[in-house]
């Protein structure tokens, strides 16, 4: 039964006197050592990296938000005193709140000078703005300077990741102290829901936006409109996905399996091409010499 099972063996042995080494064999053998060692970590190195793969998709990722969307806004004004400082939310489902102060503070700047203004406030996933002026102010100044540094304007979570480079905080850093003090300015923001999904399954929410804007000194009939710093949103339906990904082993196993067998297939045809024009070779020269 045993004999009977041997014809089974499709790797049949050739004896070692019946082959024979060469030195090109053992130059492509090595060669093909190395090779394959090169691959192998080239391989390895991109299955322990976790990839991130993005894609786009039409839909409200965040339901569970109850149609609010988080901000975070930091911004100073070095030539406005604090107690002229306020902050306004007005959108499209009738919210006009002024004078904001929930969850914000006032920081003096430049011996009361000034004023750096710090916030985190919720706004609806409809069409609107939120600004800062002096519209709280119980008594309205008659020159307000709205020159000013932007250091974060930010939606949602804080991705803490390095694989993604997003315009999260597309603003920070704007400055604009040497615009016109008089001068309204105008931030026209186009906000993008952004999803991050690492290897477990759990999900952040944040928001990418796209930023224009304007400056201009506003009038009306009754004369030059007090400035203010708007910052005029509206939502994207498309939302950016980004997921974590790492090649499964099965994949793994497969590409080395491939790189092993089809390095070891060419490289023995190619030896065995070289050593037989060798041998060829031989024979000519024999023929010669006879």
């Amino acid at each position: 039964v045993l004999l009977a099972f041997h014809r089974f063996d499709i790797y049949r042995k050739v004896p070692k006197d019946l082959t024979q080494p060469t030195y090109t064999g053992a130059i492509i053998s090595v060669c093909c050592c190395l090779f394959i060692l090169f691959l192998f970590l080239s391989e390895l190195t991109g299955f322990i990296t976790t990839e991130v793969v993005n894609e786009l998709y039409v839909d409200d990722p965040d339901k569970d938000s109850g149609g609010k969307i988080d901000v975070s806004l930091n911004i100073s004004l070095p030539n406005l005193h604090c107690e002229l400082v306020g902050l306004d939310i007005q959108d499209e489902m009738g919210r006009h709140e002024v004078g904001h102060i929930d969850n914000s503070m006032k920081i003096p700047l430049n011996n009361g000078a000034g004023c750096r203004f710090e916030g985190q406030f919720s706004i609806n996933k409809v069409p609107g703005n939120f600004h800062v002026s002096t519209h709280s102010a119980t008594a309205q100044p008659q020159n307000p300077d709205m020159t000013h540094v932007i250091h974060k304007l930010s939606f949602g979570d804080t991705l803490q990741v390095q694989n993604v480079h997003g315009a999260f905080n597309a603003l920070g850093g704007a400055d604009r102290l040497t615009s016109n003090p008089l001068a309204s300015h105008d931030y026209i923001l186009k906000i993008v829901p952004t999803v991050y999904e690492d290897k477990s399954g759990k999900q952040q929410y944040s928001y990418q936006y796209t930023v224009a804007n304007k400056e201009y000194v506003a009038y009306s009939h009754t004369g030059r409109i007090i400035p203010a710093i708007w910052f005029r949103y509206d939502l994207s339906p498309i939302t950016v996905k980004y997921t974590e990904r790492r090649q499964p082993l099965y994949r793994f196993i497969t590409t080395i399996c491939a790189i092993i067998g089809g390095t070891f297939t060419v490289a023995g045809i190619l030896d065995s091409c070289i050593f037989t024009a060798s041998e060829a070779w031989k024979k000519i020269q024999l023929g010669k010499m006879h």
